[in-house]
């Protein structure tokens, strides 16, 4: 366990907010929730008067179609990630109690687009009235169309008391390299007492975003990307691996190779497949209907054999005791900064860059 100068005062009331995107609680707040993702501008980047009305007219259009993929995870047709970000919150209280032990420290779920929104979850730790506020995405990479979208409404919705920090990313934060490289090993593994002797490609499936917002508004999330999967890959001793990317929508150009051309050429190669979710610290749609099932149907139609996928890291304690020395090492800092290693190249939507040029 980490220490840092901030950690040894004692008697303070420290608020954790961990940033997500949210889901919908059962079928009939989809299509809201659906709405409220398109009328991001993160999202769609057109003014109000043209992204609204847009946002319904695609929520209306795609409700169907997307209850039918919530209803594959749950009976309410609802998400499971509210839950699994209140197992990690309070895996997260634990382990900081811990380190912590003079003390007060309470984490609040701030989800992006379905309740508890982030403007409610602003109220909250406003009147708990904390002396210290640290604010932990649950995107392990920084991107615009995230991070950069859920503070901005952060900083837009809290009005209350105490010192802020911000852990803008962790790409290549140990706990989280060590928690992939874990599940990885665990399914390889799997896959050699069940198919013996079948070679297997370890396919990392990130979450993909349209190459402009790379290539022209300097967003550093395919950067941070590709700088996890190699230190996941040096960590779990990986000798055939792949990134691609998953969830590709509309008609711009995306970054690639997309996760269904990856499974493609794996079956034409006669290879097996072990896919984790390189992007992902919960199970969402993308893991249990995307990867599971809809993936894993285009890999039994491919040939692929074996197909297994690594689950999100969840509580796993390696992951949540690496969240626990970042929230404890932020205590003696303001401002934003990466625990661990963040950006190495320079991206014009990286805060931690703006942070040093406005200094």
């Amino acid at each position: 366990m980490n220490a840092s100068p901030g950690s040894q005062r004692s008697g303070r009331r420290i608020a954790v907010v961990l940033f997500n995107l949210g889901g919908p609680d059962d079928a009939a707040t989809v299509k809201p929730f659906l709405f409220n993702l398109f009328n991001d501008p993160a999202i769609i980047g057109l003014p109000g008067l043209f992204r609204t009305p847009l946002a319904k007219l695609i929520s209306s259009r795609r409700e169907a179609s997307a209850q039918a993929n919530y209803a594959m995870m749950d009976s309410n047709g609802g998400s499971p990630l509210k839950g699994e970000t209140q197992a990690q919150m309070d895996a997260l209280d634990a382990a900081l109690s811990v380190r912590l032990p003079g003390d007060e420290v309470r984490s609040f779920m701030a989800m992006r687009y379905w309740h508890p929104l982030t403007e409610e979850a602003a109220v909250e730790v406003a009147a708990w009235g904390p002396d210290e506020i640290v604010l932990l995405p649950l995107y392990p990479q920084f991107s615009t169309t995230t991070t950069r979208s859920s503070l901005k409404a952060w900083n837009a919705a809290y009005a209350g008391s105490g010192r802020t920090r911000t852990i803008c990313c962790y790409p290549r934060a140990e706990g989280w390299i060590a928690a992939q490289a874990e599940g990885i090993r665990l399914k390889l593994a799997e896959a050699e007492r069940d198919h013996p002797g079948r070679p297997v490609r370890v396919l990392f499936s990130a979450h993909g975003i349209p190459e402009k917002l790379v290539e022209k508004d300097g967003d550093p999330y395919q950067e941070q990307v590709e700088a996890t999967v190699a230190a996941v890959a040096e960590a779990a001793g990986l000798t055939d691996w792949l990134l691609c990317y998953q969830s590709r929508v509309g008609p711009l150009k995306w970054l690639g190779p997309s996760t269904p051309e990856a499974i493609r050429a794996a079956g034409a190669e006669g290879i097996g497949l072990v896919v984790t979710p390189i992007a992902f610290v919960s199970e969402h749609i993308e893991t249990l209907v995307e990867l599971d099932i809809e993936y894993g149907e285009l890999a039994h139609e491919a040939g692929v054999h074996p197909y297994l996928r690594v689950p999100a890291v969840g509580v796993s304690p390696l992951f949540i005791d690496g969240l626990a020395d970042a929230v404890n090492d932020s205590l003696g800092r303001t401002g934003i900064a990466p625990a661990g290693p963040g950006c190495q190249g320079r991206w014009k939507a990286c805060p931690c860059q703006a942070q040093k040029q406005a200094a």
